[in-house]
């Protein structure tokens, strides 16, 4: 990755809250810890960036903008390929053993899970505040929230400031969607949502990733992962037979629904 190309990712995670770690630029620039050094100590003697102790914020005179992702909005992406994703948030579901404790990443597809989950006792920890009150009537279910800030067009909480702002919890399974998957791994528009879903990865013991099947005709965007770290996707009949081929080829579970 070029300086610039880098230069461009630096600044969008500034964006959201005036603030980003060097942990969270080390996931996102997948670059050296003294690559990534020689890149702010550029942008401050630019005086574009000023370093501080962990990371790095914007210049006391600019004022970071409200939090917002690239991407498509939840409230446009919930009405498109719905019924296959609810076929894939029913099979997702079926996952979980009762009484444990499970991570679901915010999205469309994965907020589907919800209404087949009452009943189980677990112990949820999501970033979606549209998963928040899908669980809220089930009594048995508890519910586990990230600090950070929220992200309106996706009604989702993320953390770009580092790895503090996370609970202290562990669970067995991941279930996370993606803007787009082809050989290179998941992918996402916006770099803040990576270096949020990497947490959630190192988290968990098994990542399992809930995308229907337009999802592989569209490969472009950040990579949150490898295929090598992804266990199981959950996906939808229209999947392409030669897809199916290949993620199963990559040693990954393929479910189809």
């Amino acid at each position: 990755m070029h300086a610039a190309e880098r230069e461009r990712r630096i600044f969008e995670a500034l964006r959201p809250t005036g603030f980003v770690s060097y942990r969270d630029l080390e996931v996102l620039l997948d670059a050296s810890p003294a690559t990534i050094r020689r890149d702010l100590a550029r942008l401050e003697d630019a005086r574009q960036i000023v370093r501080v102790h962990g990371g790095a914020k914007l210049p006391e005179d600019e004022e970071p903008a409200a939090p917002r992702l690239m991407g498509t909005p939840f409230d446009q992406s919930i009405t498109q390929h719905l019924s296959a994703k609810q076929a894939i948030g029913k099979a997702a579901a079926a996952l979980c053993s009762p009484g444990e404790g499970v991570m679901i990443d915010g999205g469309t597809t994965t907020l589907q899970m919800c209404p087949h989950l009452d009943g189980l006792g677990l112990q949820v920890l999501t970033n979606s505040l549209h998963i928040v009150n899908a669980l809220l009537p089930q009594t048995g279910t508890r519910i586990v929230l990230p600090s950070g800030a929220v992200f309106r067009e996706q009604n989702i909480i993320l953390a770009p400031a580092g790895e503090e702002s996370m609970p202290r919890f562990h669970a067995p399974r991941l279930f996370m969607g993606a803007a787009a998957v082809g050989p290179q791994g998941a992918m996402q528009a916006d770099p803040v949502l990576v270096a949020a879903e990497r947490r959630l990865i190192d988290r968990a013991e098994e990542v399992i990733l809930l995308v229907d099947s337009s999802k592989f005709r569209t490969q472009s965007g950040t990579i949150v992962c490898g295929l090598d770290e992804i266990d199981t996707i959950i996906t939808d009949k229209d999947i392409a037979p030669d897809v199916a081929a290949t993620l199963r080829a990559a040693g990954l579970n393929v479910v189809i629904c």
